[in-house]
């Protein structure tokens, strides 16, 4: 049995990993098996990270935190979890390849998936041209025209973000009218850089080795134009990945896991969360990894006040088993 058992590998999974194997508590990470490292595993150049003044590539970033829990103990095991029984003092994670590990606490840190166009390219070019990060990437087009996808909050949030660096900003959203809240709107609208483009979705990105240009198909007539931009910026929202803890853990209006303030503490006692599976707003690297030291802090104390005997039984289990 483990003291820790951290469900995810992004900025908030690997931070906790750090914090827990520092503390002694020789966790255990669940990494996935093909999303290992989280949407940094995606990313081309991060800059905004703190500590890298001339940035810093999404990958190297995620290994680096890999090796730095690794290094103070803390194991990595690349596989999906299947099913959760967190209800109890003996937590109990159950994988794809059929094993089950018990622990006396989880953190759980699967982040999010931005909701995609459901396009060809778009896989092709992503980190090239397409992103899902203003506040990330917007950098990379300065005096440039690109196009944002969406219409509501978020979307005229980015595209207002944008204009900072960019020339142009086009709106993309494929109904008449937007959902974003009223002074979002008005925020947009009176700004000379952004352009709107209603009944329109896009149908095709451009580019071989960066996007030169998308495709847009109008949503009444069925007539489609090419629209020469040099980035596409998807707003259409974000999933927090909670299908594990349905009916298990309480979530909140926005579909993201309640916890206690602050805190990391989720509705049952020596269950955790951390990162963008808790956070709705901001879903930045550098909260997200806050968040997770939060979360490998709550779980220290948390075990601290477990009886000697409990914590004697996982203690007493060596790292490999």
């Amino acid at each position: 049995m483990r003291q820790v058992i951290i469900i995810g590998s992004g900025p908030a999974g690997y931070t906790a990993a750090i914090y827990a194997a520092r503390a002694n508590l020789k966790p255990l990470v669940i990494a996935s098996s093909v999303e290992a490292g989280g949407e940094l595993m995606q990313t081309t150049e991060v800059e905004n990270y703190p500590g890298f003044p001339q940035g810093i590539q999404g990958p190297e970033l995620m290994i680096n935190m890999q090796e730095q829990a690794e290094r103070f103990g803390a194991e990595v095991v690349l596989d999906d979890v299947v099913s959760l029984e967190l209800a109890g003092e003996i937590k109990k994670v159950t994988l794809g390849n059929g094993d089950v590990h018990e622990a006396l606490t989880v953190i759980f840190a699967t982040g999010s998936a931005y909701r995609k166009l459901g396009l060809e390219e778009e896989e092709r070019m992503s980190g090239h041209g397409v992103s899902w990060c203003a506040t990330c990437d917007g950098f990379f087009f300065r005096e440039k025209t690109i196009a944002v996808v969406g219409g509501g909050d978020s979307a005229m949030e980015e595209a207002t973000f944008l204009t900072k660096f960019a020339d142009k900003v086009h709106v993309i959203h494929r109904s008449d009218s937007l959902r974003a809240s009223k002074v979002m709107q008005e925020r947009a609208e009176a700004n000379p850089k952004i352009e709107f483009h209603f009944n329109k979705r896009v149908e095709h990105i451009y580019g071989d080795s960066l996007v030169t240009g998308i495709g847009i198909v109008d949503t009444i007539d069925g007539t489609e134009t090419t629209m020469n931009v040099s980035g596409l910026f998807i707003a259409i929202g974000a999933d927090p990945r909670t299908h594990l803890v349905h009916k298990q853990l309480d979530l909140t209006t926005f579909g993201t896991i309640a916890v206690d303030g602050r805190s990391s503490r989720t509705n049952l006692p020596g269950v955790f969360a951390a990162g963008d599976v808790i956070d709705p707003t901001y879903r930045q690297a550098v909260t997200a990894a806050g968040s997770g030291t939060v979360a490998a802090l709550d779980a220290e104390h948390y075990l601290a006040a477990l009886p000697k005997e409990l914590k004697e039984r996982a203690e007493s289990v060596p790292v490999s088993a």
